[in-house]
């Protein structure tokens, strides 16, 4: 079955995570650019501002039912979910997993502000670590292991974005940055929202960097020998994502203007043919985690 509706979507998408798709073979990166396309799908429902909340709630209602239909067999209405309903099939996608990311869309209609690690942590588990154990099923694995690896990378990149985007979230009305970080730092909402800069708010920011570190090493020595072949993709975001946290760091994180620190075209082209490099040669010096 063509995909050509769920290839367009990933093609007029700047995403990363679309990037990575570059170093699979074609089987495998129709099926990816198919689970992307649902992603993007339901992020965008969630976050379709010019619509009341519970018109997005009902929508992604739909989305969830529609899903269903997709992985028990029955006719979905939505292009995107009859393009991957095959990739369900063929990979045994599990429903539950579908379900948790939409929780994680959903959460985003109800939760502007995350008053721990803990409550935060659910949250990229279910909008970010969710996908990445759906991906491993299409990329292939082994390992028992590989499962938790996917966890912790997805949180990771996960952090890594909020981190970003502070300042684009901040205009919306959303702080993703825990409130007790932000108290024990003596740092307020207001000054979030306002986009005030201060030596508090680095200490912050370095602290929740310190967390996504952690992530990205427990990603790095968690991934199984057996399976780092397959997961040449989850590899490069991993490679792409450490370097942009990288840069947020050497520019102090400076991240509540709206407009957010980016990676240069080259600098990521460069990154491809670097983990391309590694792949070929089967090394297994850490593509990141290390400074």
């Amino acid at each position: 079955m063509s995909i050509e509706h769920s290839q367009s979507i990933t093609e007029r998408s700047a995403s990363n995570l679309a990037l990575a798709f570059i170093m699979l073979p074609r089987a495998k990166r129709e099926a990816m650019s198919a689970l992307y396309a649902f992603c993007r799908e339901v992020d965008d429902v969630a976050d379709e501002e010019t619509r009341s909340i519970e018109q997005r709630r009902i929508s992604l209602a739909a989305w969830r039912g529609d899903i269903r239909r997709a992985c028990e067999g029955d006719n979905p209405e939505f292009t995107t979910n009859r393009e991957i309903q095959p990739i369900i099939q063929r990979h045994q996608l599990s429903f539950e997993l579908f379900d948790e990311l939409i929780r994680g869309c959903e959460m985003d209609l109800d939760t502007t502000r995350y008053e721990s690690y803990e409550a935060l942590e659910l949250y990229c588990y279910r909008v970010a670590s969710v996908v990445g154990l759906l991906s491993i099923e299409i990329f292939g694995y082994r390992e028992p292991a590989t499962r938790a690896y996917a966890i912790a990378l997805g949180k990771a990149l996960q952090f890594t974005n909020i981190l970003r985007d502070v300042g684009n979230d901040a205009a919306r009305g959303r702080i993703y940055l825990p409130q007790a970080e932000l108290a024990r730092f003596s740092v307020s909402p207001e000054d979030i929202l306002q986009g005030r800069y201060s030596e508090s708010f680095a200490a912050m920011a370095k602290a929740f960097a310190q967390r996504a570190k952690d992530f990205y090493e427990s990603a790095r020595n968690t991934l199984p020998a057996a399976d780092r072949s397959n997961m040449v993709a989850a590899e490069l975001m991993g490679s792409v994502y450490w370097e942009l946290l990288l840069k947020l760091e050497r520019e102090e994180f400076r991240v509540l203007r709206r407009e957010p620190i980016r990676l240069s075209k080259p600098h990521k082209l460069a990154l491809i043919a670097r983990s391309w490099l590694r792949f070929v040669m089967r090394s297994r010096a850490p593509a990141y985690g290390v400074a």
